[in-house]
């Protein structure tokens, strides 16, 4: 397997669109199982993606759009996610990322054909989320959830949640390679590929794990193709001019609701300003969920706008 060049720059795999494109290439299947399988803990012999568009139940719901929808082995149900940006609840806490990460969880499981089939027959689901920021306040890089009892007794393990938080990873990069997990090797790499203080370490993960090799090959070929990296610098470019025009709109928002001297001038003043930046994502072909993340407004408002 190829190597990332040490001068080489080397677009980051905990940006999402990036993820994407590694996981879901031609020749990255056995990678993409053999990280599901360090997730899970189990060996995955096969996985298929799926449509990453879950349609809506009635015409009144929002489309999920998510970034590996998979179908492996034993029927079993996996979204692999990658949330490389914050998303915060109103009191700065991260309600807003764990509420979505079970409404998609329990809609792709619910999403499942049923007719005819007995319950016991299901598929488990899973939601494997590897995330840039910190979500929990503890000191442990993976979070594991299902249905369990107060008492910690597992009630069902037809739906579960596994959140892998990239930025908690300090004593793992202090590890030698060979004394590595492969879930280890595979967040190094996910969470630090871009980085060019860490491209040794990352390297040796590449030549020990022929796996996460084939998708460093994958990433070295995306960081190297002109076309794909100008689509990520315009995305990014985009992201950002939009946060800096929803400031703006926000402030010049509260300067109209100050000249007006009251108060709901001033809320007035700034809901003009995030509807004319709306108009302009939604114009653009922004997801609602992005579009939801940047102006802090919910889907029900932005559907309306």
């Amino acid at each position: 397997m190829g190597l990332l060049p040490m001068g080489m720059d080397i677009l980051p795999p905990s940006d999402d669109y990036v993820f994407k494109a590694i996981l879901t290439h031609p020749d990255a299947k056995p990678a993409l199982m053999d990280l599901i399988s360090a997730v899970i803990g189990r060996t995955v012999v096969d996985v298929q993606i799926r449509n990453t568009e879950l349609p809506a139940g009635n015409v009144d719901e929002k489309n999920e759009r998510l970034d590996v929808n998979c179908v492996i082995d034993d029927n079993s149900q996996v979204d692999v996610e990658m949330q490389g940006s914050r998303l915060e609840g109103l009191d700065g806490g991260n309600d807003s990322f764990i509420n979505k990460s079970v409404y998609y969880l329990t809609d792709l499981h619910s999403s499942q054909k049923s007719k005819g089939i007995k319950y016991i027959d299901l598929a488990r689901t899973y939601q494997i989320t590897f995330s840039a920021h910190d979500i929990f306040e503890r000191a442990e890089y993976i979070t594991e959830a299902s249905l369990r009892t107060q008492a910690g007794i597992q009630v069902s393990d037809q739906i579960n949640m596994i959140v892998i938080e990239l930025n908690k990873l300090g004593d793992v990069l202090k590890k030698p390679v060979g004394e590595m997990t492969s879930l280890e090797m595979w967040s190094a790499f996910l969470g630090y590929a871009a980085d060019p203080q860490q491209r040794k370490l990352i390297n040796d993960v590449l030549e020990k794990e022929e796996a996460i090799g084939m998708a460093g090959t994958v990433l070295a070929e995306i960081s190297k193709d002109e076309h794909e990296r100008a689509k990520f610098l315009s995305r990014r470019k985009f992201e950002t001019d939009m946060i800096s025009n929803l400031l703006t709109a926000e402030e010049r928002g509260r300067r109209e609701g100050l000249e007006q001297g009251l108060e709901q001038g001033l809320e007035q003043g700034r809901l003009n300003g995030k509807i004319e930046i709306v108009q302009n994502m939604k114009k653009s072909g922004m997801p609602a969920e992005t579009i939801a993340l940047l102006t802090k407004l919910s889907i029900e408002d932005i559907d309306k706008i």
